[in-house]
C-alpha cells in the first residue's frame, strides 16, 4: 500500500528526529504537538541538522529547502492525522498516554492508515487492543539520533498482518534505513539486551567494584562499545532506562531485570542524564568534555 502522508506524534527528541528523515526523503509531513512552542523549537533543531549535513557534503541548500517545504506543523491531532497514510506516534514513553493517544488517531485517521508507535518497550498488542484496527498496528522503534542511526527496529503486535510488516520493511528501506523484524513481548530486542547491562553497570558501580570511568572506558576499549555504558545511560535518559527496565521485570517476572537501587534514587533526585543536566556525568551546553559528576568523583 502507498504511504506518501505521514504524521508524527509528539515533537521531541526522537520526533522530529523522525519528521526530519521522512521530509527528507520525500514524504508530506505533519509533525503534531500540543505545543506550539514544541513544535517551532523541532524545526529549529531540523534545519540546524539539515546545516550539519550540508556542511559535511551529505545534502545541499536546495535538498534542505525541498526537505523544509514538505514539513508543516500542527497542534490539533484530529486535523493532523486526518490526510495521513501512515501516523508515526513518538510521546513520551508513558502507557496511558500512549493508549489515550491511539484511541483518537484510530477515531481520527483514515480506515487504510497504518498506526505505529515508536514505543522502546511497550507492547504493541497492548497499544492496537484499544483500537479497531488492531491489524493495521506496529512498533517503529526508530534509534537516536534519528537522522544518523540506521537501525528500526519493527515490532510486530498479535493481530499485525504480514502486508503491513511488509510494507513498513519497504518504507524503512527508502528511508536509507535497515530493518529487523521482532516479535512482541518486553523490550523487544534491542532493550532486552541493552537495558540488562546498562543496569549490571549500574550495580557495579552501586557495590564499589569500579568507578564510572572506569566501567566506561572498560566497555569501550575491551568491547569495541562506542560509548560507555553509564555514559549512554544518561544520553538516553536514566528515567527512561528505569521505565524500561520495570516493564523488563513486570513483563517476564525475573528478578535479573530488576533495577539498581542507585538508578531509582538517581531518578527520584531527578538526576536524569544530558535531558537534565547532570547523571553518571554532568553536562553543560557548548562543552564535549566528559566530567564525572561529583557525587561519583573519587
Amino acid at each position: 500500500m502507498p504511504v506518501t502522508n505521514v504524521s508524527v506524534i509528539g515533537a521531541g527528541t526522537m520526533g522530529n528526529g523522525i519528521a526530519h528523515v521522512f521530509a527528507q526523503n520525500g514524504f508530506s509531513v505533519q509533525l503534531i504537538d500540543v505545543s506550539a512552542a514544541q513544535l517551532e523549537k523541532a524545526v529549529q533543531t531540523i534545519s540546524k541538522n539539515l546545516d550539519r549535513q550540508i556542511a559535511k557534503g551529505a545534502l545541499t541548500e536546495e535538498q534542505k529547502t525541498a526537505t523544509l517545504a514538505r514539513l508543516q506543523t500542527e497542534t490539533d491531532l484530529e486535523k493532523g492525522v486526518s490526510q495521513a497514510d501512515l501516523v508515526v506516534e513518538a510521546a513520551t514513553e508513558n502507557v496511558e498516554l500512549k493508549l489515550n493517544i491511539f484511541k483518537m488517531i484510530d477515531e481520527a485517521a483514515p480506515a487504510n492508515a497504518i498506526l505505529a508507535s515508536n514505543t522502546s518497550s511497550i507492547s504493541i498488542t497492548k497499544i492496537a487492543s484499544v483500537t479497531k484496527r488492531p491489524e493495521k498496528v506496529i512498533g517503529m522503534h526508530f534509534m537516536n539520533p534519528v537522522p544518523v542511526m540506521k537501525l528500526i527496529e519493527i515490532i510486530n503486535g498479535y493481530a499485525t498482518t504480514t502486508d503491513i510488516t511488509e510494507t513498513i520493511v519497504t518504507l524503512s528501506k527508502t528511508l536509507g534505513k535497515v530493518p529487523c523484524v521482532v516479535n512482541d513481548y518486553p523490550g523487544f530486542i534491542a532493550n532486552k539486551i541493552l537495558m540488562p547491562m546498562i543496569n549490571e553497570a549500574i550495580s557495579s558501580l552501586y557495590e564499589g567494584i569500579a568507578d564510572v570511568e572506569a566501567i566506561d572506558t572498560i566497555m569501550k576499549l575491551g568491547m569495541a562499545h562506542p560509548m560507555g555504558p553509564l555514559q549512554l545511560a544518561d544520553f538516553i535518559g536514566l528515567d527512561v532506562c528505569l521505565s524500561i527496565l520495570q516493564v523488563l521485570h513486570e513483563g517476564f517476572g525475573n528478578p535479573k531485570y530488576a533495577p539498581c537501587p542507585l538508578l531509582v534514587n538517581m531518578v527520584t533526585a531527578g538526576k536524569l542524564g544530558v535531558k537534565s543536566g547532570e547523571g553518571f556525568y554532568k553536562y553543560t551546553p557548548g562543552t564535549k568534555e566528559l566530567i564525572v559528576s561529583d557525587r561519583f568523583k573519587k
